[in-house]
């Protein structure tokens, strides 16, 4: 487990150093001009030679890539993210305004499209060639081929416009501030954005595990099941789940780059104050701290997502952890037996 860890965290480490020097040089090679991007165009067109080389300095574009990303990563090594210059705040207080409402987001996504996509897998595989299975193949292709923003604007037409019944975006009720915030007006909030957030991955589990679900109905122990006298609901509960688990788990984690992707277009719909916005307000304006400090961030999500993933996988199926003592225990016979 220690070697495990270990091993974790130095690619952990190697990840976000690469994570950081492309951001920094595709931020760098952008056609925008940060200057031109952040003042208006008309005071920029009228404004003297002198301001602009002030404001061009200000914003570091006559500065060498690699001098910026020196004197960043070594803030950042000092546990200082930098200054947004877009936000004209430090790093770390623009995210942490943004992070826990992009968390609560995703989290609550993610929870929706996993329960749902593994309910709808298994009950199309219960029901394979029926009415019911070909509605669930319907429903995950369609989901599988509309945009999330697209979704987004419909349920925005629909549920806040036309029926009034979620507010139009934002995180929080207009004129009200945060200590004001009651634990309802965060949820009316969040709902719209969650739910088409959540269809990102709805599809991809709901058919995955469609078809494991057919191959494990195929499979000799689950007949055996069903001579007994077990029904197929019977049978994929007693002798189904546990097996269907690791690959939808593996599916759903591997989704979390894709929630922070989606969510990216979706708090922009709903102008929803989270990373995503805040990421695509960096990277128009040239703000490369706060766009380095959020892909770390996603990063590090991503990251997380696959390590709990590789852990949950000896915790629900025994046969893994058998496998790598298996060849932890051959691997140290073989040393020792080796010539010396």
């Amino acid at each position: 487990m220690a070697s495990f860890l270990l091993r974790n965290i130095l690619k952990f480490l190697l990840l976000l150093l690469a994570t950081s020097v492309l951001v920094f040089v595709l931020v760098s090679i952008s056609p925008l001009d940060p200057v031109q991007m952040n003042v208006d165009q008309a005071a920029y067109l009228t404004m003297s030679p002198e301001k602009k080389a002030q404001l061009a300095e200000y914003w570091g574009t006559n500065t060498p890539l690699w001098e910026r990303y020196a004197h960043w990563f070594g803030d950042f090594l000092r546990g200082d993210l930098g200054t947004s210059l877009r936000f004209n705040a430090p790093v770390a207080d623009v995210i942490a305004l943004r992070f826990f409402n992009s968390l609560a987001l995703m989290i609550v996504a993610w929870i929706l499209s996993g329960v749902l996509g593994f309910a709808l897998g298994i009950g199309a595989a219960v029901k394979r060639g029926g009415f019911v299975d070909r509605i669930i193949k319907g429903y995950c292709l369609i989901l599988a081929a509309t945009p999330a923003f697209w979704l987004g604007l419909v349920l925005l037409i629909i549920f806040s416009v036309t029926l009034g019944w979620f507010p139009v975006g934002f995180s929080v009720p207009i004129g009200v501030s945060s200590a004001d915030l009651t634990p309802f007006d965060s949820l009316r909030h969040l709902i719209l954005p969650a739910a088409t957030l959540s269809v990102v991955g709805v599809a991809n589990i709901a058919l995955h595990t469609r078809e494991k679900a057919l191959d494990t109905r195929e499979s000799e122990f689950f007949q055996f099941a069903e001579a007994r006298g077990l029904s197929t609901w019977q049978a994929m509960r007693q002798h189904g789940l546990r097996n269907l688990l690791l690959p939808a788990l593996t599916l759903q984690f591997a989704q979390v780059a894709e929630l922070f992707g989606g969510s990216v277009l979706v708090e922009q719909v709903f102008s929803y104050p989270g990373l995503g916005s805040a990421a695509v307000t960096a990277g128009l304006g040239g703000d490369a701290a706060l766009l380095a400090a959020i892909a770390l961030i996603s990063a590090a999500l991503v990251f997380l997502g696959n390590l709990i993933a590789n852990i949950l996988y000896g915790v629900i199926d025994p046969r893994l952890r058998r496998g790598r003592h298996a060849r932890a225990k051959k691997d140290r016979a073989g040393a020792e037996d080796a010539p010396s």
